[in-house]
C-alpha cells in the first residue's frame, strides 16, 4: 500500500480536526444538560487528556513568569463563556445557526486587531465585515427576541465575538508557548471557573450523557486540537485558516445525517455569505512570499 506524503497527511489531519470541531456542535442537542454542564464536561475531560499528551511529547509546561501563568489560566474564564454562549445558541436554535453565527469570529478579529494591537487597518477587513453583517441578516427570519432563531443568532454572534478576543489574547502567547500547553492551561482554567457553578447542582448527568461529554472532551477537543497542530507543521497558516472555515460546513452535513436538521434556503444563503467573508479575511492574513 502506497504511503501518503507528509503534505497530504497534514491536510488530512487538518480536515479531520475540523470535522471533529464541527461534530462538537451536535453535542448541544445530544446532551440533555444545560450549556454550563456541557462546557464543564468538555474542558474537564480535555484537560485531563492534554496533560499526559504534554508529558508524552515532553513539552515544557512551566510558565515563563508567574504573571503569564496566571494570565494563561484566567483566559480559561473567557473560553468557558465563549463555549457556554455557543452551546446556548445551539440549544435554542439549531446546529447550523450556532455554527454559522459563531463562525463570524475571524471577521471580528480582523476588526479588533488594528485597534488592540496597533496594526494597520485594511479596507478589505471592512468589506468582509459588511459581508458578514449581510450574512447574519440572512440568518435571521425576523428581528424578534421571542423568536428562537433570532436568539440563536444573537448568542452565536456573542460567542464569535468572545472567541475573537481569546484569539487576540493568544497571539502573543503562541510565540512563547506550545499550542497544547496553552490549550491545557485554558481548559484547566475553565474547569476551575465553572466548578463552583457545578457544585451547586443537586444532580449529576445520566451515564449516557457522561459518555457523550467524555467523547466531546477527549476526542472532539483534545484529540482534534492535537490533530490540528500536527497538520500545521506541514501546511501554511493561511491554508489551515481556510480549512478551519469549513467547520460549519462539516457541522451542517453531520447535523443532517445524525439529527436530520435541514437548514432553510435563507440559512444556507446567509451561511455562504459569512463563509465567503471569512475566507476573504483568511486570504488577507496569508504571509507574502
Amino acid at each position: 500500500m502506497r504511503k501518503l506524503s507528509p503534505g497530504v497527511s497534514a491536510l488530512l489531519f487538518t480536515h479531520l480536526a475540523t470535522l471533529l470541531f464541527g461534530l462538537a456542535g451536535l453535542f448541544g442537542k445530544w446532551v440533555k444538560e444545560p450549556p454550563s454542564v456541557i462546557v464543564f464536561g468538555r474542558v474537564f475531560f480535555a484537560s485531563i487528556t492534554l496533560f499526559p499528551l504534554i508529558k508524552t511529547f515532553r513539552l515544557n509546561l512551566k510558565p515563563h513568569t508567574k504573571v503569564e501563568g496566571f494570565y494563561l489560566f484566567m483566559l480559561g474564564a473567557l473560553l468557558a463563556l465563549h463555549w457556554i454562549t455557543f452551546f446556548h445558541s445551539i440549544k435554542v436554535a439549531t446546529v447550523a445557526i450556532g455554527l454559522l453565527a459563531y463562525s463570524t469570529f475571524p471577521v471580528f478579529t480582523s476588526l479588533l486587531e488594528p485597534v488592540l494591537l496597533k496594526e494597520n487597518f485594511r479596507l478589505l477587513n471592512l468589506l468582509a465585515a459588511c459581508l458578514c453583517l449581510l450574512g447574519v441578516y440572512y440568518l435571521v427570519p425576523s428581528f424578534d427576541l421571542r423568536q428562537p432563531v433570532f436568539q440563536g443568532v444573537l448568542w452565536g454572534v456573542i460567542s464569535g465575538f468572545l472567541f475573537s478576543w481569546l484569539t487576540i489574547a493568544n497571539r502573543r502567547l503562541t510565540r512563547r508557548y506550545q499550542s497544547l500547553v496553552i490549550a491545557f492551561y485554558q481548559d484547566a482554567g475553565a474547569t476551575v471557573f465553572l466548578l463552583p457553578l457545578i457544585l451547586t447542582r443537586n444532580s449529576i448527568p445520566e451515564p449516557a450523557d457522561l459518555f457523550r461529554l467524555a467523547f466531546l472532551g477527549i476526542i472532539c477537543t483534545a484529540g482534534a486540537h492535537s490533530l490540528f497542530i500536527q497538520g500545521m507543521k506541514r501546511i501554511s497558516a493561511a491554508v489551515a485558516s481556510i480549512i478551519s472555515s469549513l467547520e460549519p460546513v462539516y457541522g451542517l452535513i453531520l447535523a443532517y445525517f445524525f439529527l436530520r436538521e435541514i437548514p432553510s434556503s435563507r440559512t444556507l444563503t446567509g451561511g455562504a455569505i459569512i463563509l465567503f467573508s471569512v475566507i476573504l479575511v483568511s486570504l488577507r492574513s496569508r504571509p507574502s512570499a
